[in-house]
């Protein structure tokens, strides 16, 4: 039996032309939950893949900076107070161990602002925080996303270099 071409019905086509009819509310609700999905941060470096749901909690169209060399006695709280002189400062965290909660010695700093970012990363390299001089180095977390290293390594392999 030759199958027959689905045809929309009146409701479907009142739905397209009327976004706001009765029945438009359900199709809009079953597409928001599947917007309402977490992002996956899938992240690669040093040969090795992984999960990072840390990522979630950050702007993800911000202006970051590397806090390196930082102390004990530096967490949150200090990072957010040396950082919060600049205008489109977000928020600043202290990487710990999970298990410790020792601070391992890094962070990083959220602007909104490029200007802001590069005052800051300019103004603040080598300044104390806590009781040693902090090094400041633009972050690289966009460029360890899984599809930025499979495209870089596409392009690499098209150069006719080795990967």
């Amino acid at each position: 039996m030759p199958s027959m071409p689905m045809m929309p019905s009146a409701a479907d086509a009142s739905q397209a032309a009327f976004p706001g009819a009765p029945g438009a509310a359900a199709s809009t609700s079953s597409s928001n939950t599947k917007n309402s999905k977490k992002k996956r941060f899938v992240r690669t470096a040093g040969g090795q893949v992984w999960e990072d749901p840390s990522l979630a909690e950050w702007d993800p169209n911000d202006f970051r900076i590397f806090c390196g060399d930082l102390g004990n006695e530096v967490n949150d709280d200090v990072l957010t107070r040396a950082f919060s002189k600049y205008g489109s400062f977000q928020k600043a965290k202290v990487v710990r161990d999970h298990r410790s909660n020792k601070s391992k010695g890094y962070g990083f700093v959220s602007f909104k602002d490029p200007q802001d970012f590069v005052r800051a990363l300019h103004e603040m390299n080598g300044k104390y925080v806590g009781n040693r001089p902090i090094k400041l180095r633009r972050s690289n977390w966009k460029e360890r996303e899984i599809t930025s290293v499979k495209k870089k390594i596409k392009e690499k392999r098209k150069m006719g270099l080795k990967v």
